[in-house]
């Protein structure tokens, strides 16, 4: 066995096949992550420059913390993803490496944090209009933000040392497209994994708890919606929230099969899939999700913008493409 400190590169095979197929992907890949820089990029400008968006209501806070974690996450795959494909080329870096597998479950986590966080948010918000400073003041929102991205922070911390301190077999091919800590393990000769099964384990726990929050907080969004005599504001309600709802059930699906299948020892094209999905998806769609219908957000934007770009069919061409 050779120590993974002698390593200089490893090879992520990735979506393996014709020029063609991977030319493909590489220009499919590219349109994502600039659309999703676009958009995030736009969202962390406009809530931090436009003092209206400072309200009581701390949404757009959380927004931008999302935006910011949107671009980390699809920014450590996808660049290396796009040069390999170019290139023609399968390596990477040791510390290549070790910056994904920090930085992805890093993103993931705290993104998934800040999703529960939202959405208890919007519960307060709904549900309890009367008491929401009571429940989100400002010190509790900046400390519930925190603390989500210093867990995420340490559990990816653990994961690194845990990982990049095992003994691999004597090759370092990965069967992904960037450094995945289910692939890592599969290719770790070490018998003492333990610790990292279980991390992932105790992760998964922590997805569910988080959807779980999710999920009942919407449950009562919808309950006290359903009361609410106008069809009108009912509509608007279920035609913003359920969108969000469906991202984050995808989000969080495709990640806990991408994460639990190498374990049990079942590896498949279908992994690449879902890690594309999980990696690609929250960037991209949560701009479109969070301004397609905030007027606050398109007013930000009309501040940023000349108004003869800002027509009304411009934006929505512009948030929908």
């Amino acid at each position: 066995m050779n120590n993974i400190s002698v390593a200089t590169e490893f090879l992520i095979l990735g979506f393996s096949g014709p020029w063609s197929l991977q030319f493909l992907q590489c220009v499919l890949f590219t349109v994502i992550y600039l659309f999703a820089l676009r958009g995030n990029g736009l969202i962390i400008t406009i809530t931090s420059l436009d003092p209206c968006l400072h309200t009581p209501m701390y949404f757009f806070f959380f927004l931008k913390n999302l935006s910011l974690l949107d671009i980390c996450l699809i920014s450590a795959v996808v660049p290396k993803t796009v040069a390999n494909s170019l290139t023609r080329s399968n390596s990477i870096s040791f510390f290549g490496c070790v910056t994904q597998v920090f930085l992805v479950p890093f993103s993931a986590g705290a993104e998934l944090f800040l999703l529960t966080l939202m959405s208890v948010d919007h519960y307060a918000a709904i549900c309890h209009l009367l008491h929401y400073e009571a429940i989100m003041n400002r010190g509790t929102c900046v400390q519930t933000v925190a603390l989500s991205w210093l867990t995420s922070g340490f559990i990816s911390v653990i994961h690194t040392a845990g990982n990049f301190s095992l003994s691999y077999c004597g090759f370092n091919e990965i069967q992904q497209f960037f450094c995945d800590i289910p692939q890592l393990l599969a290719i770790i000769c070490s018998e003492n994994i333990t610790v990292e099964i279980v991390l992932i384990l105790v992760n998964a726990v922590l997805d569910v708890f988080c959807f779980i929050c999710i999920t009942v907080s919407y449950i009562c969004i919808f309950y006290t919606v359903r009361k609410i005599p106008s069809m009108k504001r009912q509509s608007k309600t279920y035609s913003t929230r359920l969108p969000y709802l469906a991202v984050v059930i995808l989000f969080l699906s495709t990640a806990f099969i991408a994460y639990l299948k190498p374990i049990l020892g079942c590896t498949s094209f279908t992994d690449l899939v879902l890690s594309s999905f999980y990696i690609l998806l929250p960037p991209s769609h949560n701009p479109i999700i969070y301004s397609l219908r905030n007027k606050a957000i398109k007013s930000g934007l009309g501040k940023l913008i000349p108004r003869r770009l800002l027509r009304k069919e411009n934006v929505l061409n512009f948030l929908q493409e």
